[in-house]
């Protein structure tokens, strides 16, 4: 062997040993989005010798972070300054928003700046999500450098517990708590009373405990099940005072404002159940059994004023937030009518009728509020007979009453059913949990702004922001909450917090997919829908196929089998000529992520005519259009809120369509939604015309009988003479409304809605 060579490879060697070990660094994938990230070239490296440097300038965020890395890490963190190899709390008074923050990451340290502990936690909890997940394996933790701007888009950014339907512990409370503040949510809404059971102890009012927190017995099924089933097991509870402050502590900790609601005048049940006196009949009812909204609320007697004072300054000694919640919403006012207290108090103080006596129920309690320095927040019922002077308004009921309070100077919170009730189902597929019903895919909360187009850039500053709401008629582990409201509550962490030019969903839906792995580690039980396949008719009558995560692909079959990992490779729209069956998957490596999609296509006369509808359908509910009523497929058996849909509220309709030439037609079928629990009401009657090659017009009435089925299928056959073969080139429907819901069902008193599916003629 040459000398030569020998110093060739020595000198080799020597180049290896000084070259740095190769990093794998991860993506950023910061959930909800920072206004501005940037990438820059290397990484900072925490090891066994970082320090954090905090100057006390952020002793809370502080101490959050340092527990957080003692128990991950399983060592103690020396607090000293040093710019070198620390993590660095540094104030800066120049980040004007309270909630902004800055983090420059460098290959010397990482420089968290803040102007106040909220904006530091901010930063915080975006740090974190640059660490791997498994960093208490890991004797070194890579974090690229990077700089990150970032401020919220909305100051109110909340997530809403029922608790009274179905309650959970003060862990599992923390556990959501831990969740909201991870992604940057800073109020919690916790429904504390209801007519199901009352959960908060009144120290003044032991019945509450005794009574009102315990029913006995609940309903089993769905709330549309007929007849109703119950388990008839006594079931309740509530939190006593020390357990309320050890929450508010916890949440606290975590910059997260806890508002308690207390309904009234109405979801009273539980409470007059308790004390019988509360109420206009004095009768000894029950708390209630079932979902729904009942006709015993609270009489505007003194006494009652007297009772709910002194509950309320209980609860503002226990809550410090600004706002207590007063719901407001679903109060009927069948009792108030026949009451005489009810009756006097409105001649007494010139009211008009029960509507306004609410109102002046409402503002008589704000008043009160108000002078023990705390404000009001209500259900957009609150508007109805006049809205108290500093009320915000909850909107829920879509956005017209947001839009109404707003243009009246109020503050308001967006909240609407139909993309922040995480209490409907989330997917198509027939093996979902029982939920309330309606369709909210994780990607229209995605896309949900909660700015309403009819604002001025003046009025639209009166929306604080927005928030989830969860409601637990059909939740009754923490297991079913958590997967109602994860992942769904990602995405409207970003909605609250990240400016509407910076969101992305196909974006956000790859940085969910490597969020998973975060879920795991904290034992969250999410919904994972990310390998669903979403399917659309284009305007060629061909379906499109897509998923939202890259790298994969999607295999289908079109009569009937099961797709595998060597079924046709979907690559260009399929086309619709004839009935169909189509199944298809998602598949990444040969392997099947997900479930098999399903879609049933039915090729009938309609397909292809031309459609009209007289009035727009709803925003919230726009289906696929008119076009979508004789598109061939139809909408799903349990979700009303999904493609196939088309939701009218209180709103008469008239549908025509016209054939390219003249047809036969022997039958009809309407599809129609009927889900009075959610005020859906299928249509008392249809008028039908139907025109002839000559002019001459064929009329008939069709009489709706719901048979309280949730879906209403209508077949109408076609009188044919033996003699001749009628054909018809146009068809027209009258659809009325049903009208005002009627007393003693949910939601009386408000139109009702319409929800029309497939138009199916053959």
């Amino acid at each position: 062997m040459s000398a030569r060579f020998l110093i060739l490879c020595s000198l080799i060697l020597t180049l290896f040993s000084c070259t740095k070990p190769q990093v794998e660094l991860l993506s950023p994938s910061i959930i909800p989005a920072p206004q501005l990230l940037q990438v820059n070239p290397g990484h900072f490296t925490i090891n066994e010798e970082t320090t954090l440097s905090n100057n006390d300038d952020f002793t809370a965020c502080y101490n959050f972070l340092n527990n957080f890395l003692e128990h991950a890490t399983d060592r103690d963190w020396d607090i000293k300054y040093s710019d070198n190899n620390a993590i660095v709390l540094e104030y800066d008074s120049s980040i004007t928003s309270k909630e902004g923050y800055r983090i420059v990451s460098t290959d010397r340290n990482i420089t968290i700046k803040a102007s106040t502990d909220a904006g530091a936690f901010y930063a915080v909890q975006s740090l974190i999500q640059l660490m791997p997940v498994d960093i208490a394996d890991r004797t070194e933790i890579h974090i690229p450098a990077i700089t990150i701007k970032d401020e919220p888009r909305f100051k109110y950014r909340g997530m809403h517990l029922d608790v009274s339907r179905h309650m959970f512990d003060v862990e599992f409370i923390k556990k959501y708590i831990d969740a909201m503040a991870m992604l940057k949510m800073n109020n919690f809404h916790w429904h504390l009373t209801d007519d199901q059971g009352w959960r908060i102890e009144i120290k003044k009012y032991p019945k509450l405990q005794e009574v009102a927190a315990y029913r006995d017995s609940t309903l089993v099924g769905h709330y549309n099940d007929t007849p109703h089933q119950y388990d008839g097991k006594k079931y309740g509870g509530y939190y006593t005072q020390e357990e309320v402050r050890e929450v508010i502590a916890f949440a606290k900790a975590r910059h997260i404002n806890v508002i308690p609601e207390i309904e009234m005048p109405g979801h009273a049940q539980a409470a007059i159940a308790a004390y019988p006196e509360l109420g206009c009949t004095s009768d000894n009812i029950q708390v209630a059994m079932k979902w729904g909204v009942f006709e015993d609320i609270y009489c505007p007697s003194e006494e009652t004023f007297t009772f709910l004072e002194n509950v309320l300054d209980e609860v503002i000694e226990l809550f410090p937030s600004k706002y207590i919640h007063i719901g407001g919403d679903e109060a009927p006012k069948t009792q108030w009518k026949t009451s005489d207290i009810a009756q006097r108090v409105i001649k007494e103080n010139g009211l008009k009728d029960e509507f306004e006596l609410q109102s002046y129920f409402i503002q008589r309690m704000e008043k009160y509020l108000n002078s023990k320095g705390r404000q009001i927040i209500g259900w957009d019922e609150i508007l109805e007979g006049g809205l108290a002077p500093n009320a915000t308004v909850m909107s829920w009921r879509g956005t017209k009453g947001a839009i109404d309070a707003a243009k009246a100077g109020h503050d308001v919170i967006m909240t609407p059913t139909s993309h922040a009730y995480f209490d409907y189902y989330q997917s198509e597929n027939e093996n979902e949990p029982l939920a309330i019903g309606g369709f909210l895919p994780l990607e229209k909360v995605y896309h949900f702004n909660p700015i309403p187009e009819e604002l001025t850039e003046k009025e639209a500053k009166f929306i604080l922001g927005v928030q989830g709401n969860i409601w637990t008629e059909y939740m009754t582990t923490s297991d079913q909450v958590e997967y109602m409201a994860f992942p769904r509550m990602l995405a409207m962490s970003e909605v609250a917090w990240t400016r509407e030019e910076n969101k992305n969903y196909t974006g956000f839906s790859n940085r969910l997919e490597a969020f998973h792995q975060r879920l795991d580690v904290m034992d969250i039980n999410y919904a994972n829908h990310l390998y669903e396949i979403e399917g659309v008719l284009n305007e060629n009558q061909a379906y499109e196929l897509s998923t939202k995560t890259i790298g994969k692909e999607i295999r289908f079959t079109t009569n009937g089998t099961e797709p595998t990992a060597t079924s046709t490779l979907y690559e260009s729209p399929i086309p619709f000529t004839a009935d169909m069956t189509l199944k298809a998957a998602v598949f990444k490596d040969n392997e099947q992520l997900g479930s098999v999609f399903i879609q049933e296509f039915i090729f009938h006369k309609g397909v292809g005519a031309t459609i009209s509808i007289n009035k727009e359908s709803h925003k919230s509910y726009p289906g696929s259009g008119a076009a979508g009523l004789i598109n061939g497929i139809k909408g799903s058996d349990s979700r009303y809120g999904d493609r196939e849909w088309l939701g009218f509220w209180g709103e008469d309709i008239e549908i025509e369509i016209t054939f390219k030439e003249p047809i036969e037609i022997e039958t009809i079928d309407l599809r129609f939604y009927n889900a009075p629990g959610q005020w859906i009401y299928s249509p008392k009657q249809i008028e039908l015309f139907l025109t002839l090659e000559l002019d001459d017009t064929v009329y008939d009435i069709i009489d709706v009988d719901s048979n309280n089925q949730s879906i209403l299928n209508i077949n109408y056959e076609l009188y044919k003479p033996k003699s001749l073969t009628p054909k018809y080139k146009n068809l027209k429907l009258r659809i009325p409304n049903y009208g005002i819901i009627p007393d003693g069902n949910q939601g009386a008193g408000n139109k009702a809605w319409t929800f029309i599916d497939e138009i199916i003629i053959k």
